[in-house]
């Protein structure tokens, strides 16, 4: 049984709360949470008292028994993992620029775009076209459960006034997750997509960058 975080005093979580808690995050996600996901999601207490009772999030799930997944934190694990995220995401995107290139124009693509002058908020690529410009955030997600995971990061990353400016693409690259398969999770997530936010498979962007029209050299 779930159960919220609310203010003011309350009992100690039980173990079978936390326990339903944390197998929640998992299938929403695909993986357990770490500390600031864990400070931040309803169903669990702060992370600190988490670290105050048990030693730790890696010590709550031995002792849950839900230890299905390593430690990323550290070893040659985290190492092997985050080189091979790494080269895929560079592949990535080098597969995308090249395509805006081609259809917009070298000018007229700009790379991490800034929001503010803070940068802290970016895009991976900002089109000018005659329609003032959109915004492209390319990922790749492993499977379903962690493209929710990845398009609820990218929601909260995206909910500020000065990120809501132009028309912004969420560019999934797994190609084995279909455009049908996005529209579903859209379609049934509570905190939906704005008027200018889309989900887009490689396929779908391509043909939505067709009906865009590109820039002349020397117009804006």
């Amino acid at each position: 049984m779930l159960r919220a975080q609310k203010l003011g005093k309350q009992k100690p979580w039980t173990e079978k709360e936390l326990m339903s808690g944390l197998k929640h995050f998992f299938d929403q996600n695909g993986r357990y949470p770490t500390a600031p996901e864990v400070d931040k999601y309803p169903y669990l207490p702060s992370a600190r008292s988490i670290e105050r009772r048990f030693g730790g999030l890696v010590a709550l799930r031995k002792k849950l028994r839900l230890e299905t997944q390593p430690d990323f934190r550290s070893g040659k694990h985290s190492s092997e993992r985050a080189h091979k995220i790494n080269t895929r995401a560079h592949k990535t995107e080098k597969t995308v620029y090249e395509y805006l290139k081609g259809r917009f124009g070298k000018e007229f693509v700009h790379r991490e775009y800034f929001f503010s002058d803070d940068k802290r908020t970016r895009a991976d690529f900002f089109v000018y076209d005659t329609g003032k410009g959109f915004c492209v955030d390319v990922f790749y997600p492993s499977d379903r459960r962690n493209l929710a995971g990845c398009l609820n990061s990218k929601l909260h990353k995206y909910n500020n006034e000065s990120m809501g400016q132009y028309p912004v693409i969420f560019l999934q690259m797994n190609e084995k997750l279909s455009q049908n398969v996005l529209d579903q999770l859209v379609q049934n997530k509570k905190s939906s997509l704005n008027d200018r936010q889309q989900l887009m498979g490689w396929g779908t962007f391509q043909k939505f960058c067709k009906d865009r029209k590109a820039l002349r050299v020397g117009k804006k």
